[in-house]
């Protein structure tokens, strides 16, 4: 309803409603999405129309996966249009050096550089079609 009480509410609100896409960073926590991935979505509905999104997820085996179906189910119900491209990380913690750095490999770098492209595009795409419905 955009009727907002709280101050980190309006100020939520009002971040998310300048941005025009989004690339969600998650674990898989449980087969899913973190709790406060979830509430930090579901606190706002207008502000995320019409935008478009992609992910980065990292987890066990499934590299997050799991989590990221779970948003993309999120997605379709805040009208968001979700790209097909995103990066998983499996085992992420397995290509950590010694300070704790993640080393990414050429794929990933590769698949991330995919993923800006898209969602500049995208993102682009959405604001003309918001533009549009007024």
């Amino acid at each position: 309803m955009h009727q907002y009480q709280n101050e980190h509410t309006k100020r939520w609100a009002e971040r998310v409603g300048r941005l025009d896409g989004f690339i969600f960073v998650t674990a898989e926590y449980n087969h899913s999405i973190p709790g406060a991935l979830k509430n930090a979505i579901d606190f706002l509905y207008q502000e995320w129309n019409y935008k478009a999104a992609s992910f980065v997820s990292y987890g066990s085996g499934s590299g997050g996966s799991r989590a990221v179906e779970h948003l993309r189910g999120v997605m379709g119900e805040l009208k968001i249009y979700d790209l097909r491209e995103q990066v998983l990380l499996p085992e992420y913690y397995t290509r950590l050096n010694d300070q704790g750095q993640y080393q990414f490999s050429d794929q990933e770098v590769q698949a991330a550089n995919t993923v800006l492209d898209e969602i500049v595009f995208w993102s682009e795409q959405m604001k003309t079609a918001r533009e549009r419905l007024g």
